[in-house]
């Protein structure tokens, strides 16, 4: 190989972590820019520098200018930041879920969904509603929701298992049985709920941020983190089952107890990530695509990518929900169905000649 050559390839394997941490910084810097639109944006308007100017205030930083509005600060920090703040959480929650879950079962297709996790996060907000009537901001509603979502991915695995072992195929092929299973669920509760109750359950399935308080953010807050982490520290195993089961396995990857993990990691993430916002489709599906054609399949990246990614999507979805028709706010989770379908298929296009992973 010539001098030129060897220079030639250098810069080339140079190139990569380059474009890489320009992506990562320019995805960064979008989620930054779209956290200050949506908190300036509403029935009354905020100046983007004043709404720097009170995030640095209570940073404890005397730089730029508050709200002249007198009901601005409170605008801000009791009805937007949180609203704002819990969808960055529900979509980081939900795209690093799906991350996980494609690399775990070496499945394009996988999404939080297809281990029952949102199936039985609605059985469980249905049975509150219906027998107890707690409002789709009760605490008890958000409980049952998350726990729901914790028993059906319990189930999916151990109906998925023989002899204490699992396969990616037959966690999938349960997933669609507890899920339909849980849509009949859904439907007989619909069926009996009286009509307040009924549109509760519907509202609750297509998702919305309009509840959000504080409160709920320090819920979610801690179960996202904990769930980040622990998934990052996954992506080297997630890397060498890329290759295949039996590779994986011959380097050393203890293949079940990885899937275990994941699967748990992946449970808790979305059943946090649905509990107070309700079913909110797709993240978990398309965003880790997208970020693969950016950042490539590396997990040690994606997964970082794919958390961005996440909080860009529903910050932008729930500005556009609060934004597109006059004093309404459309569900959060029709907005994201109506872009990632259309996303998804472009992607499946792309794909067409092999899945790049």
């Amino acid at each position: 190989m010539s001098s030129t050559d060897t220079r030639s390839r250098r810069a080339r394997l140079a190139a990569v972590p380059i474009r890489t941490t320009a992506t990562i910084v320019a995805l960064v810097a979008i989620a930054l820019a779209l956290v200050v639109v949506s908190a300036s944006v509403g029935q009354m308007h905020i100046p983007p520098t004043q709404v720097l100017g009170s995030l640095l205030h209570h940073l404890h930083i005397d730089l730029g200018p508050l709200p002249t509005n007198p009901n601005g600060e409170e605008t801000l920090w009791v009805v937007r930041f949180p609203r704002i703040v819990l969808g960055l959480l529900v979509g980081t929650a939900l795209a690093a879920a799906g991350c996980l879950l494609q690399g775990v079962l070496a499945n394009p297709l996988a999404e939080p969904s297809v281990i029952g996790v949102s199936s039985g996060a609605a059985v469980g907000a249905s049975i509150v509603i219906v027998g107890f009537g707690i409002g789709s901001s009760g605490w008890g509603q958000a409980g049952a929701a998350f726990g729901g979502g914790l028993v059906a991915a319990g189930v999916v695995y151990a109906l998925s298992s023989r002899d204490g072992a699992s396969s990616p195929i037959m966690l999938v092929l349960t997933g669609i049985a507890v899920n339909a299973v849980g849509a009949g669920i859904i439907a007989y509760f619909m069926f009996i709920a009286g009509n307040t109750a009924r549109d509760q359950i519907v509202f609750w399935q297509l998702g919305s941020l309009s509840a959000a308080t504080w409160s709920q953010v320090w819920i979610v807050l801690p179960l996202t983190i904990v769930g980040v982490a622990a998934s990052l520290t996954m992506v080297r195993k997630l890397d060498l089952l890329a290759l295949g089961e039996l590779s994986a396995a011959s380097l050393g990857i203890k293949v079940e107890t990885v899937r275990r993990q994941a699967i748990v990691l992946v449970a808790i993430l979305t059943a946090a990530g649905v509990a107070f916002t309700g079913i909110v489709m797709f993240v978990g599906l398309v965003v880790p695509h997208v970020m693969r054609l950016l950042v490539g399949p590396r997990h040690a990246i994606l997964l970082p990518a794919s958390v961005i990614g996440g909080a860009i999507v529903i910050t932008a979805a729930d500005l556009a929900s609060r934004t597109l028709v006059h004093a309404a706010d459309l569900p959060l989770g029709m907005l994201t169905s109506l872009i990632g379908g259309p996303v998804f298929f472009i992607l499946l296009r792309r794909s067409r000649a092999g899945w790049g992973w």
